[in-house]
C-alpha cells in the first residue's frame, strides 16, 4: 500500500502522509513522497505542494527498525534536497508531533504551519547522534543559534507558541493545519520562486555567533565527554561559517562518524533500553490505573520534601506530615528555599514558586493522610519504625489507597504484612535529591495488584521519573549492585589502594564522583547503622566512624573538610589507620593501577547484576542499566553496567572473578551460574530480553 496519497485542491497538490502509526521515515515513506513531489513539481496545473499527514503525527522520526541497516535510497538528506530546490512551493502542514528527520523535513519546506498541539524537536542527542539530514544546518539559519543550540542540545520538543515566537513556524491556527497551510501555499505561489531556508541569513550575525559561542563552551564543560555534544559544536559553528554546501558535508561526516562511534552506540543502547523498562511483564493497557487526584508523604525530612516537590511539580496536592509541628515547619521552610534556589537561578518565577508551594500542605500526624489516594512512606530507614506507620495507615487510609515505601533496602512483604491490604502496598524508592534524581524505582512483592504497579508507572512518568519495575529483595536492583560494589572498595583498601586512588579510578571511569567521596557527603554513619543492624562489618569504615569521623557534616571522613569545605584533602592520620588494618588482618599491601581498581570495583557488580537476572528481580539487563543510569550517575555514554560487561566481554569478567575470588578467599566473587553459562555460550546479557 502506497505511504504517501497525492490530491488536488484546486491549484495546490496535497501530499498526505499515511505510515501508521506514527508516519515514522521509512525508505517506503521516502520514495513515495519523493515521487509525489516530482510528480506535482511536473504538473503545470499546480502551483505548489502542501505535505499534510494522517493520524496522530505529522513524522514522529526515523523508521527504528532501519538503526544499523545500510539506507534504502532516496536518502533523507536527498530527499529534503529535492523539497528545497523545487521550483514551486512547499508547506508543512503540521499536526501531532513533527520530531527529528520530521522535523528536518518541515525545515526543508519553505512554509509551516502548526496547530497548538504541535510539537517540533530535534531529539537526535538522546540517540547519541546529531541531526543528520540539514537540522544542524536550517534551524540556525531559520531562529538563530542561540535558540537552535539548545533546542538540540536538550532534544526536547518545544511548546507551540514558542515555536511561532521563535519563527520555526509561519502560522498557528487552532485547526485544519492542512486548510491553513493550502491558504499560504497560495500566498506563497503568488510571489513567485519560494525562498529556501538555507538561503536565510539573516540570523547569521556576529551577535549570534558570540551568545553561540558561550552556550556552547558551557555545554562542553558539563559534557564534553559525550561525543555528541562536541559534534553539535561543530555542526552549528559549520553553520555559522560555512557556505550550506560545506555545513551539510561536515554534518553528515559527524553523523556517520558517530554511528560508528562506541559511545554513541551505548548511548542509543541506554534510550531503547529505557523505552523498554516501560514493558512490565503482567501489566498491559488492560489494566487500568487507578484515580490520583492527592498524595500525602510520611516524613519532611529531606527526602520527603523532595518527594513532595515532585508532586507539586506535577501539579498534585500533597500532605507533607510529620510528628511535630516543629519537624513539618522545617520540612515545609526546607522546601521554600530549596524553590528559592531556583527563583534566584531564574529557573523559576516567584509567582510559579507560590502556586507550588500552595499544593503542600504540612500537617501533624498520620490521620492528615486519610484522604489520600497514595501515601508515601520516607521515614527513617528501620524495619520496626516503617511497620508501626503502616499498621497505622491501615486503619487511616481510605479504602482503595495505595500505600508506598520509600524505603532504599527492606523487605516490603513484611512491611505490607502489618497491613490488612497488603495488595495495596509497593515500594516506590526516589533517589536523593528527590525532586532532581530521574530514577523511581517501584519495588513490586508478592501479591501486590497489577493495578497498584500500573499506577506507580503512570504517576512516576507524570511526575518526570523513569520508572524501573524490579522486584523485592534486600537492596532491590540499585543498592543491592553499590552493596557489591561498597564491598570492593572496602577489599581495595584493605589489599594496598587509598581512598584517592580508588575515587580517581571511578573518576576517571566517568562517575562525577568516587565511591569514598559519595559516602563522605551522604554521611558514613547511614552505612554503618546499617551494617550493625544486619552483624556486618567493614573494618576501614568502621574504624573511621568509630572515630566521629562521619564525612563532611563533622568535616572528617575518609578525607578532610577544612572550614567546611566541600572538597575533601587527603588525610594522613586515614591513611595511617587504614595501614594499621591491614597490618592488623596480615595484609602485605601493594598497589593498584587504575584498571585494576576498576575491574576489582564494577566486576563484582556485574556479577550481582547476573544473580538479581537470574532470580528475576529485574526483568532485563537493559532495566538494570536503566537504574544505574538515572540513579547512581553511571555515565550514560559507557551504556550501564550490563552493557560495560558486554563491551568488555563476559569471559573477561568471568576470569578476572574467579582471580579476585582466589586472592580474597571472598566466595561472593565466584562468578554467578548465569555469568558463567553466558560466557560460555559466547554470548551476552541482552540475549535474555524478554
Amino acid at each position: 500500500m502506497p505511504t504517501v496519497t497525492l490530491t488536488r485542491q484546486g491549484e495546490i497538490a496535497v501530499a498526505t502522509l499515511d505510515n501508521p502509526p506514527v508516519n515514522a521515515l521509512s525508505a517506503a515513506l521516502r520514495n513515495d513522497l519523493n515521487n509525489a513531489l516530482a510528480q506535482a513539481m511536473a504538473d503545470p496545473a499546480v502551483t505548489a505542494l502542501v505535505i499534510a499527514a494522517k493520524g496522530r503525527a505529522f513524522i514522529a522520526g526515523a523508521d527504528i527498525s532501519e538503526f544499523g541497516k545500510p539506507p534504502a535510497p532516496p536518502i533523507l538528506p536527498d530527499l529534503l534536497a529535492a523539497i528545497e530546490d523545487a521550483p514551486k512551493p512547499v508547506v508543512a502542514a503540521i499536526e501531532g508531533v513533527a520530531l527529528g528527520g520530521g522535523l528536518e523535513v518541515a525545515l526543508a519546506c519553505h512554509g509551516r504551519v502548526a496547530t497548538p498541539a504541535a510539537k517540533l524537536g530535534l531529539p537526535e542527542i538522546k540517540l547519541g547522534l546529531i541531526p543528520g539530514a540539514g537540522g544542524t544546518q536550517r534551524l540556525p539559519r531559520l531562529i538563530g543559534a542561540a535558540a537552535a543550540f539548545p533546542m538540540m542540545l536538550s532534544g526536547e520538543p518545544i511548546p507551540a507558541q514558542k515555536e511561532l515566537a521563535l519563527g520555526l513556524v509561519d502560522k498557528l491556527v487552532e485547526s485544519d493545519a492542512t486548510a491553513a497551510a493550502i491558504a499560504l501555499a497560495q500566498e506563497l505561489a503568488g510571489k513567485g520562486v519560494p525562498v529556501k531556508t538555507s538561503a536565510r541569513t539573516d540570523k547569521l550575525t556576529g551577535s549570534e555567533r558570540e551568545a553561540f559561542e558561550a552556550l556552547a563552551k558551557d555545554a562542553l564543560a558539563k559534557s564534553g565527554e559525550m561525543p555528541n555534544v562536541a559534534a553539535l559544536v561543530e555542526a552549528v559553528r559549520a553553520a555559522l561559517t560555512l557556505p550550506l554546501a560545506e555545513g551539510l558535508a561536515t554534518e553528515r561526516a559527524l553523523f556517520v562518524k558517530l554511528l560508528g562511534d562506541e559511545r554513541s552506540k551505548a548511548l542509543r543502547y541506554v534510550f531503547f533500553a529505557e523505552r523498554e523498562a516501560a514493558k512490565v511483564p503482567g501489566i498491559d493497557e488492560s489494566v487500568k490505573p487507578r484515580p490520583i487526584a492527592r498524595a500525602a508523604v510520611i516524613g519532611a525530612g529531606t527526602m520527603g520534601g523532595g518527594i513532595a516537590m515532585c508532586f507539586a511539580n506535577a501539579g498534585i496536592p500533597v500532605t507533607l506530615i510529620e510528628t511535630t509541628q516543629e519537624q513539618v515547619d522545617k520540612g515545609y521552610a526546607r522546601v521554600r528555599d530549596t524553590y528559592g534556589f531556583s527563583v534566584k537561578r531564574g529557573s523559576m518565577t516567584e509567582a510559579v514558586r507560590e502556586q507550588r508551594m500552595a499544593l503542600i500542605t504540612p500537617a501533624v500526624g498520620l490521620a492528615a493522610a486519610a484522604e489520600a489516594d497514595i501515601v508515601i512512606e520516607a521515614a527513617f530507614e528501620e524495619m520496626g519504625v516503617k511497620r508501626e506507620i503502616f499498621g497505622a495507615l491501615d486503619a487511616i487510609a481510605k479504602p482503595g489507597a495505595i500505600l508506598a515505601s520509600n524505603t532504599s533496602y527492606l523487605d516490603l512483604a513484611e512491611i505490607a504484612a502489618v497491613t490488612s491490604r497488603p495488595a495495596d502496598v509497593l515500594g516506590m524508592h526516589f533517589f536523593s535529591p528527590a525532586n532532581v534524581m530521574k530514577l523511581l524505582e517501584i519495588v513490586r512483592p508478592a501479591g501486590v495488584a497489577n493495578d497498584v504497579i500500573a499506577t506507580a508507572i503512570g504517576l512516576g512518568r507524570k511526575l518526570g521519573k523513569v520508572p524501573v519495575v524490579v522486584g523485592n529483595c534486600f537492596g532491590f536492583v540499585g543498592n543491592r549492585m553499590l552493596e557489591a560494589r561498597t564491598r570492593a572498595a572496602e577489599r581495595l583498601l584493605v589489599a594496598g589502594a587509598m581512598p584517592h586512588e580508588v575515587d580517581a579510578a571511578l573518576t576517571g571511569f566517568g562517575f562525577k564522583m568516587g565511591p569514598f567521596a559519595m559516602s563522605d557527603l551522604a554521611g558514613n554513619d547511614i552505612s554503618w547503622r546499617s551494617r550493625k543492624a544486619r552483624g556486618k562489618s567493614a573494618a576501614v569504615a568502621d574504624a573511621i566512624c568509630e572515630r566521629g569521623w562521619f564525612g563532611q557534616k563533622t568535616g572528617r571522613g575518609y578525607y578532610r573538610y577544612p572550614e567546611g569545605a566541600r572538597a575533601g584533602e587527603r588525610d594522613p592520620e586515614v591513611e595511617a589507620l587504614i595501614v594499621e588494618v591491614s597490618a592488623s588482618k596480615g595484609v602485605t599491601r601493594r598497589s593498584f593501577t587504575s584498571e585494576e581498581i576498576l575491574a576489582r570495583l564494577l566486576d563484582p557488580m556485574v556479577n550481582e547484576g547476573a544473580r538479581i537476572l537470574d532470580e528475576g528481580i529485574a526483568t532485563r539487563a537493559g532495566d538494570i542499566d536503566t537504574v544505574w543510569l538515572n540513579g547512581y550517575n553511571w555515565p550514560a555514554w559507557r551504556g550501564g553496567p550490563m552493557h560495560w560487561a558486554e563491551s568488555v566481554g563476559l569471559a573477561t569478567i568471568v576470569e578476572r572473578l574467579e582471580q579476585q575470588a582466589k586472592e580474597s578467599g571472598d566466595a561472593s566473587l565466584e562468578p554467578a551460574p548465569l555469568l558463567r553459562k553466558l560466557a560460555a555460550e559466547g554470548k551476552g546479557f541482552n540475549s535474555l530480553r524478554a
